[in-house]
């Protein structure tokens, strides 16, 4: 493959961002933007206006739905793409704490939100990502391989669509669709504010990163513009650790 300046325009593609009306979902959204992508991203809130900058928003330029993901028939009734759908980010996540994912309801809601979703969301649009021959990206974490203490839903459903990542990839693969995913390690988000709020906490979670510092949603973006792109022509079922040596 000749390489030139190009190779990461995403110019004429359009793009879903599950979960990216914040966070990491954000970061990759406005990424794809910024290299040329028409993006459509799903939030809870029913308005753009309800989100804060402060919160890591920034929806400029992107097209916006409220989807409840909890909800399967939401799921259903959400726009689609008539025209074909080439990418598809499943950032979609949620976490319980102070050991509430020890109780059963707690539990099956966040595996309904992080892994039940993810696969209907995959199911509902791969007929529109195989029309393209696209690609689809799932959001795990590297919880998927380590205990998570506290949390046993987060880190079952992260290693679950590890799982499920594989397998669709091999499945999918097959028809000319390719499916990656990417593990982050700690990035600066809302989600992570239990931990970066509270210096004693952060100085340990900090000692514990080989590169000193925490992520940045910009650094899991990067990673899947990457996965997205014909430089990963030749990648499929992976899921990429991107937590700047924590898991080591």
């Amino acid at each position: 493959m000749d390489l030139d300046n190009d190779v990461l325009r995403l110019t004429g593609k359009k793009a879903l961002v599950v979960g990216g009306s914040s966070g990491i979902g954000n970061g990759i959204a406005q990424l794809f933007r910024s290299q040329g992508a028409s993006v459509r991203v799903w939030g809870t809130r029913p308005s753009p206006d309800d989100y804060d900058a402060s919160e890591g928003s920034d929806l400029t330029g992107l097209e916006y739905e409220q989807v409840d993901l909890s909800d399967p028939a939401a799921i259903d009734t959400a726009a689609d793409f008539p025209d074909g759908l080439d990418l598809l980010v499943l950032s979609q996540g949620t976490v319980v704490y102070k050991r509430k994912e020890f109780e059963i309801e707690t539990f099956r809601r966040v595996i309904d939100i992080n892994l039940n979703s993810v696969m209907h969301c995959c199911t509902r649009f791969y007929p529109s990502v195989r029309k393209q021959q696209g690609s689809i990206l799932i959001i795990s974490s590297i919880g998927a391989y380590k205990s998570v203490i506290g949390n046993p839903a987060y880190a079952a459903s992260k290693a679950a669509v590890v799982g499920l990542t594989r397998t669709l990839g091999d499945a999918w693969g097959r028809e000319s669709v390719r499916v990656n995913g990417i593990a982050p390690g700690m990035i600066a988000t809302k989600m992570t504010k239990v931990t970066t709020e509270h210096p004693d906490r952060l100085a340990s979670a900090l000692s514990t990163i080989s590169l000193g510092r925490l992520g940045l949603p910009a650094d899991i973006a990067h990673t899947a513009l990457f996965l997205v792109s014909p430089l990963a022509s030749y990648i499929t079922g992976q899921t990429i650790i991107v937590d700047g040596g924590r898991s080591l």
